[in-house]
């Protein structure tokens, strides 16, 4: 099992940092660090189904041994001592028998586990990281273990400290936890400053929702900025899930942020920043990025984008206008300050997110794009130049004259297809002799765009489209 290959793989790291000898067990570690932090308690950190830690002990067990949490320890010894490996004591292994969920698991194969090796699946286990969807995924890493290793007490101390929270959620406090310790403000001396893992209500009780997947990414981008890591990614529950292993390319990662840094850094003042990762959110959800194959720049395609794609260019595409607020509103009429003081904050607050969405969309398409700014350059005259011929064509048109020029210039922002896009430059270029510069040149550079990149391309230009109107 994986989680005893993680477990092991950090044991061994436990000893390096601890001078320990080589032959401290993955028990030892169970019973003196694992135990009296996840399971004394009647709040425990993690739980395993069908484990002894779910089962309620005789009462003359609680009696002998001196507490309910010690009754379920000697249970769960005793068991991984008869040596008949599950699901309930071996983490990630399958059911008992053929009657279970899991029993797809089951082999007629004869394994001799030696008990540290079922002892580690909860270590293994207890360093997995969460994220929607109910996936969990492993990272074999020295610096992310050992951190994750590091939050469990810090997890302790939050659970106590908060009233009504759901107890149990390792798997999800791990990835808030990773997040926030590879965050830029991380302070090793308050290791629980700035930190908010903002738990939900959830049926009359605090609970910590799992984090986006792409959070993760982006903290391990932040870590190891030029390595491919390979993550395990599974479930765990009913019925056991794998979906097996999975690269994460974090150089093509970095390039995202990298290129978002020099497209917007200098303008916005750094400002957004942080916002940029914290609101990013993903067309995919884990499972399907993981069915592409790798977690690269594709699989990092924004949610909401294909919203204002072409219609007809991509699945979902519906060709909408991308739109911002107005803030430059007056009071209306007797309208008391303070209420038009809320609405103009509100108002902010709501272009603020729509710049930043802007952003995000604008710097996936680009990097996409193999990074080249010429071409959003070039999207912004293309934009500019179907702007400045409605002007024109406003000035000199009326009635059905000025409704065919507007057409014109919505077929080009609306092309399905390169070809459909070079006849509409094309029939604009005959009408608006000022702008036939700029579409020769676009058209002589859409023509090398690979053509899954050309409806990126278009979606471009319809974002300096709108952002031009707008401002």
């Amino acid at each position: 099992m994986y989680t005893s290959y993680i477990g092991k793989k950090f044991l061994k790291i436990y000893r390096q940092q601890n001078n320990l000898p080589d032959d401290y067990s993955a028990r030892q570690f169970f019973d003196e660090v694992l135990f009296p932090l996840f399971f004394d308690d009647d709040e425990h950190l993690m739980h395993v189904g069908n484990s002894p830690f779910f089962q309620k002990p005789t009462k003359a067990s609680v009696e002998e041994h001196g507490s309910k949490a010690k009754a379920q320890l000697f249970n769960l010894h005793a068991k991984i001592k008869e040596g008949v490996p599950s699901g309930a004591i071996f983490v990630g292994y399958g059911a008992e028998n053929v009657e279970a969920t899991s029993s797809g698991q089951i082999t007629s194969m004869a394994f001799d586990f030696e008990d540290n090796e079922i002892y580690a699946s909860w270590i293994g286990q207890a360093l997995a990281v969460g994220v929607s969807g109910g996936l969990a995924m492993q990272i074999d890493e020295e610096k992310t273990l050992w951190t994750l290793y590091d939050g469990w007490g810090n997890y302790r101390k939050y659970l106590t400290q908060t009233p009504n929270l759901k107890d149990k959620q390792i798997e999800t406090w791990n990835g808030h936890w990773l997040n926030h310790a590879f965050g830029k403000n991380y302070d090793v001396d308050n290791p629980l400053g700035n930190f908010d893992p903002k738990p939900e209500n959830v049926l009359g009780k605090l609970a910590i929702p799992t984090i986006d997947w792409i959070k993760i990414v982006f903290a391990l981008t932040r870590q190891y900025p030029n390595q491919e890591l390979t993550a395990y990614a599974y479930n765990l529950s009913q019925t056991n899930t794998t979906l097996g292993f999975i690269n994460i390319i974090l150089p093509k990662v970095r390039t995202l942020i990298r290129l978002k840094e020099q497209l917007y850094t200098l303008s916005d003042d750094g400002q957004y920043d942080k916002d940029f990762e914290e609101m990013y959110s993903t067309f995919y959800n884990f499972k399907n990025a993981c069915k592409l194959g790798v977690i690269g720049l594709k699989t990092l395609e924004p949610s909401g984008l294909r919203e204002f794609m072409p219609k007809g260019t991509a699945k979902y595409a519906k060709g909408n206008d991308y739109k911002f607020t107005d803030i430059s509103f007056s009071p209306k009429k007797n309208e008391d300050a303070e209420v038009f003081e809320e609405r103009i904050q509100k108002a902010n607050t709501k272009r603020k997110n729509e710049v930043i969405n802007f952003q995000i969309f604008k710097t996936w398409i680009i990097a996409m794009l193999n990074n080249k700014k010429e071409l959003n350059a070039l999207a912004e005259q293309v934009a500019q130049a179907l702007i400045d011929f409605e002007d024109k064509s406003q000035s000199s048109e009326t009635g059905r004259g000025k409704s065919t020029q507007n057409r014109l210039s919505e077929d080009v922002k609306s092309s399905k297809s390169l070809r459909e896009f070079i006849e509409k430059l094309t029939d604009l270029m005959a009408k608006y002799k000022e702008g036939a510069e700029v579409f020769k040149k676009v058209k002589d550079i859409v023509i090398e765009l690979p053509s899954d990149l050309f409806p990126l391309f278009v979606t471009l230009i319809r974002f300096e489209y709108q952002f031009k109107k707008s401002i």
